[in-house]
């Protein structure tokens, strides 16, 4: 049974060359890139992958690319990853079983989340809906959107390590950049939402204490407490702009006008 990998990029040259050396003994990868102005294709290109191009216009998320990746892949299965994830071996004949099997649509695989140099726990097992069959799935365009399987879909079980998704660490620099992008692509989803006061103080508090107690960040000293406190601002962030979406007003600082 033949399984396609597919891949959305956009300026994915840091980090692609390891993620396609994780997956070429798979029967066919494509690259979906979104108009990349670094080496993307260039690497792509030379370890043979199919590669297409989505319109980039104003998008600035992939969730607006993926469907139209997901029917450029030749073959039914298929294994959705992104471009600083790696396929561990173990976890690609786990994926050829499965589809031999036949007897799902869809498939949970945990994910181990590399921060600051560490494999924390306190995110895992972090479940992605990432393999299923192409004409039974359809992805939404809206931001950390799950691909919606018309199916039966199976979970591989959280104590498995050696089956998850390996997600490479990035610099403190990216995730920064990336918590902007994406809590500004949040409003829109979330743009019904109410904001008072309270839920101000306290969801990013309880996302605290969720990553940095409930879920063990604690013992990872430092990491853990960076990690959790990146998660909760993330929270403030985009809490702070719904609010501004539904009650911020421009500022004239024209001092001519009256």
């Amino acid at each position: 049974m033949a399984i396609s990998v597919v891949i959305n990029t956009y300026n994915a040259s840091q980090s692609l060359k390891q993620t396609l050396d994780s997956v070429k003994n798979f029967d066919e990868v494509v690259v979906c890139d979104m108009e990349s102005t670094d080496d993307t294709l260039k690497i792509a290109g030379a370890m043979g992958c199919k590669t297409v191009t989505f319109e980039r216009r104003h998008h600035n998320i992939c969730e607006p690319a993926r469907n139209y990746a997901i029917q450029s892949a030749t073959h039914e299965w298929v294994l959705v990853i992104d471009a600083d994830e790696i396929v561990p071996d173990e976890l690609r004949d786990y994926l050829y079983a499965q589809a031999q099997r036949g007897d799902i649509d869809g498939l949970l695989i945990p994910r181990k989340n590399y921060f600051l140099n560490r494999f924390t726990k306190s995110t895992y097992p972090d479940y992605q809906l990432r393999f299923f069959r192409k004409t039974h799935t359809t992805w939404p365009a809206t931001i950390h959107s799950r691909p919606k399987v018309n199916g039966r879909v199976k979970k591989i079980p959280a104590g498995k390590h050696n089956l998850a998704l390996i997600h490479m660490q990035d610099t403190m620099h990216n995730m920064l950049a990336k918590l902007n992008t994406y809590s500004d692509n949040e409003v829109e989803r979330r743009k019904g939402t109410k904001v008072s006061l309270l839920k101000l103080i306290f969801k990013p508090i309880f996302v605290f204490f969720k990553v940095f107690i409930l879920k063990g960040g604690i013992r990872y000293g430092k990491v853990g407490y960076i990690q959790a406190s990146k998660e909760a601002f993330y929270k403030l962030a985009v809490l702070a702009k719904i609010y501004e979406y539904h009650n911020g007003k421009k500022t004239d600082v024209n001092p001519s006008r009256k």
